[in-house]
């Protein structure tokens, strides 16, 4: 056991990358929450559906924590129907992952030709494309 790993959420263990994790803690969050608010307003399953505009079994996952089946979106608009106010907070960046360097490498290549020329506007004086010509 001399190689186990720190996490700062069971999400970051579990999830492949920061984004799923951030997404997985973003709505486990709004599930409890919105399970307790339920719970506390003594509501049935029903006149939670009713109030959050969704189905009863839709209730029913959301209370049973069938996280997959909710996307955060979804989560937000039920918190906020049911007169939560969700807000998010975004903290600092623990670590810059990668390091930029201050000059931008550019690939340059070489060319014996010149760049071609882009052409100029019309200015009126030209004339017009020969399939485009007998149309009114």
């Amino acid at each position: 056991m001399g190689n186990s790993k720190r996490f700062l959420s069971v999400w970051d263990a579990i999830e492949d990358t920061p984004q799923a994790s951030a997404s997985m803690k973003a709505r486990s969050t709004l599930m409890m929450e919105l399970s307790s608010y339920i719970e506390k307003q003594g509501l049935t399953q029903a006149q939670a559906a009713d109030l959050l505009g969704v189905t009863q079994p839709r209730v029913s996952d959301l209370i049973r924590g069938k996280i997959d089946l909710f996307s955060l979106d979804t989560l937000l608009n039920m918190a906020s129907v049911a007169g939560m106010s969700p807000v998010l907070k975004l903290s600092k960046p623990r670590a810059v992952p990668i390091k930029l360097s201050s000059k931008p490498k550019v690939a340059v290549t070489a060319c014996d030709r010149p760049a071609p020329r882009v052409p100029r506007k019309n200015t009126g004086n030209k004339k017009p494309h020969p399939l485009v010509r007998g149309r009114a």
